[in-house]
This record gives C-alpha cells, structure tokens and sequence, in this order.
C-alpha cells in the first residue's frame, strides 16, 4: 500500500468550501475509478490548510493520481483557491492499523 499525503495552506474559507464541494463531485468520482484506489480523504485542519491522503496499491498508481489532482485543480478552476504549491509526503506504507471486523456468525449484518 502506498499513501500520498498532499497539505495544502493558505486557503480562503470561502474557497474552502467550494474546494470540498469540487472535490466531493468532481475528484472523488474520478480518482476512485483509478486502478489500485484504496481510499481518499480530505481533512480540513484549520486556519486555512486542507490535507489530502490518497491510498493506492502500488507508488506507479499513486503517482497517476497526482498527475489526475493536478489536471483536475486547473480543470476545476482552482488554482486561485489554492495559493500555495501544496507540501507533498509519499511513500508506501510502513504500520497499518484497522479494527477487526466483528463476528456474523455467517449472518448478514446490516446497519
């Protein structure tokens, strides 16, 4: 697994939230169709800075979804919205951690 970690700083809260809007309806949809998509999230972590963390199978994959972000900013006409070159972390994934599943017993579970 390997993992992209994209910060973005120096976003207006306006254009945050047309951001997260554009992002919803428009990257998701399309970075989830990308061969080896394991999980994307975006974090608003405050005083104008937005972090991405985009999950593929293989760095080759992942790097196809940089190339994919970067087209969809200037597509989407956001890269007034986003001022600041965004800090980029990537490398496959070292420690994972996540629940276990619970017992069904074979049962169906449904929420």
């Amino acid at each position: 697994m390997y993992a992209t970690v994209r910060r973005y700083e120096g976003i207006d809260k306006v254009r945050s939230e047309e951001i997260t809007r554009k992002a919803k309806d428009g990257l998701l949809p399309s970075i989830s169709k990308l061969p080896g998509f394991a999980g994307y999230f975006l974090i608003d972590a405050g005083e104008g800075v937005l972090t991405s963390v985009s999950l593929f199978e293989t760095s080759d994959q992942a790097h196809e979804s940089t190339r994919l972000a970067a087209t969809w900013v200037r597509e989407s006409d956001l890269v007034g919205a986003l001022p600041n070159t965004p800090k980029i972390t990537a490398g496959p994934l070292i420690v994972q951690g996540r629940p276990a599943a619970a017992p069904t017993n074979g049962a169906l579970v449904t929420a």
